[in-house]
């Protein structure tokens, strides 16, 4: 796509979250979004086939976003269990930021799109990880007797899920700090 192409669809894109957000997915209209986004509804069609097909480019970009925002934070922090931290920290904040957002994606894939799709749209997520991953090994920052990638999707999975528990279902018996350490305690007592 060229340069154009892409500003056309991160516009759709960011205008598609807005109003997806505030109305839900039920009551957004395609119509709402490109007035948004200051486009022709045509446009919309060059990128999407519907309004559902949206929400796994919703969830890519989430992903993406995520994913820059801990790469940019861990810069510098070269143990393993201050990076995990940071990631802990950084998910925590991005499921605080875009619950309503997750709420969608979670539900969009549920009904419309099989786990492949969702895996497919994690897999640099997961990558990303598994590197981290073998240079905590490299170094003997945690065990090495760990299946690398099975590992990986379970952090990152337990981590969003611990995440999701406070912010979306509630879950809130303990303070966000005691939240965090408590997930923390927990990756290192099962890593070293």
């Amino acid at each position: 796509m060229t340069t154009n192409a892409n500003d056309k669809y991160s516009k759709i894109l960011q205008a598609a979250i807005e109003i997806i957000s505030e109305k839900g997915l039920n009551k957004t209209v395609i119509s709402d979004i490109v007035k948004k986004a200051g486009v022709a509804q045509g446009t919309f069609y060059l990128y999407f086939n519907s309004k559902n097909a949206l929400i796994p480019a919703i969830a890519e970009n989430l992903l993406t976003t995520t994913l820059k925002k801990i790469k940019k934070r861990v810069t510098g922090k070269e143990d393993f269990w201050s990076q995990l931290k940071v990631y802990i920290d950084e998910t925590y904040s991005i499921t605080d930021e875009y619950k309503d957002v997750l709420i969608l994606c979670y539900s969009g894939f549920a009904f419309d799109y099989s786990m492949e799709t969702w895996e497919n749209v994690y897999q640099p997520y997961y990558e990303w990880f598994e590197e981290i991953l073998h240079r905590a090994i490299e170094k003997n920052d945690i065990t090495p007797d760990i299946n690398v990638k099975w590992t990986a999707k379970t952090i990152i999975n337990l981590v969003e899920n611990a995440a999701e528990r406070f912010y979306i279902a509630k879950d809130q018996d303990i303070t966000l700090e005691e939240s965090q350490n408590q997930l923390f305690r927990f990756l290192h007592r099962s890593l070293s």
